[in-house]
């Protein structure tokens, strides 16, 4: 059941919550992954690449739009083959960085990467994140996550989120039992 994550634009494939006795409960975010392009598209770390590619505007004038140069007019191949460099590595930043978003908002308590054998490589694991592996159709633990201390709000946000999923699905099969659409 996907669950839109509080914070961020971002929706968990699976949440779960785990009550406490005397006081907010705990969370986790599982992500499932099936093909490594999949996996390596949310997998950006923003810090590694912003030290990798520091921003290369001068910030001549407080409008970059009244920059005096347009290097793309002499039609440079080095010039325009940064320039592709350059939106990758936006696109990176800006759209593949769901993994380090969600634990950056703290978004949960625990985070796991859920992923078949074959597509397990530690060094493609999140930092922080734990990795449940498929081994003869059941899940193995093999990285546990780190803790990640999360507010309350936070949590039961999350806790609210995945009890409207629950409902809506529940709601769904008790309406639609045979997945046709029923007639009163």
């Amino acid at each position: 059941m996907e669950v839109s994550l509080p914070k961020c634009r971002y929706r968990a494939d699976v949440a779960a919550y785990r009550p406490h006795p005397s006081q907010i409960g705990s969370t986790a975010i599982f992500e499932c992954k099936q093909v490594l392009c999949d996996l390596r598209r949310d997998n950006c770390r923003t810090d590694a690449e912003r030290q990798r590619h520091p921003s290369l505007r001068s910030a001549e004038s407080l409008f970059p739009e009244f920059d005096s140069q347009n290097f793309a007019v002499i039609g440079h191949r080095g010039y325009s083959r940064l320039l592709r460099e350059l939106r990758a590595l936006q696109n990176r930043l800006y759209d593949c960085a769901k993994f380090d978003k969600l634990t950056r908002y703290r978004c949960a308590n625990l985070f796991f990467l859920v992923l078949p054998e074959e597509l397990f490589r530690d060094p493609e694991i999140p930092a922080g994140w734990g990795a449940l592996v498929e081994s003869n159709g059941a899940p193995i633990l093999v990285r546990k996550p780190i803790w990640h201390e999360t507010t309350e709000e936070n949590r039961m946000r999350l806790l609210h989120r995945i009890a409207v999923v629950g409902t809506r699905s529940l709601n769904q099969k008790l309406h639609n039992p045979g997945g046709l659409l029923q007639r009163p």
